[in-house]
């Protein structure tokens, strides 16, 4: 069994964290409610450990599992989804679209047949998300990046790409 998925080095983070602890395999075991073969087993590479194991395991030693970008930026878990913000079947919108609340004119795609809007939709768009993402955060950074140039807003992007949505 493989002892680093990607380059993720499990064995050398648990040693390291055992060693930063100060303390023994047994010791370490103890704190994170493992028995003490768990953790001579992932130390010896023939355990790759379940994440919640691998969490309690460096836990015990005081070290945070933490998930970031490539910028080094701290990804935060996404929170629960409101009741509201269920579709009519109560199923959750998906998880890698933006839901948008009360859409406005141009918001629904029905919109360019009449339809009536929902009460919520989202973008399916990717490339039109990521334009209004980078807009957004210009937006909200604008005194950190008044240098920069403002990039396209969503409709300046839909007029550039009208057969995108």
């Amino acid at each position: 069994m493989g002892t680093s998925p990607g380059d993720f080095d499990v064995v050398g983070l648990v040693r390291a964290a055992r060693r930063r602890a100060d303390c023994s395999q047994r010791e370490l075991a103890e704190r994170a409610g493992v028995s003490h073969s768990t953790v001579a087993r992932i130390e010896a590479g023939r355990l790759l450990p379940s994440l919640s194991t691998l969490r309690a395991v460096l836990a015990a030693a005081d070290v945070a599992l933490v998930a970031v970008d490539r910028e080094g930026r701290l990804l935060s878990p996404m929170q629960e989804d409101r009741d509201d913000l269920r579709d009519g079947a109560e199923r959750r919108y998906p998880s890698h679209l933006d839901v948008v609340l009360d859409p406005v004119d141009g918001d629904w795609w029905g919109d360019r047949y009449g339809l009536s809007r929902p009460p919520e939709t989202f973008h399916r768009d990717r490339r039109r998300r990521d334009a209004q993402r980078a807009r957004s955060r210009w937006e909200v950074r604008v005194a950190q990046t008044r240098h920069l140039p403002p990039p396209a807003t969503a409709r300046e992007w839909l007029r550039r790409y009208p057969d995108s949505y």
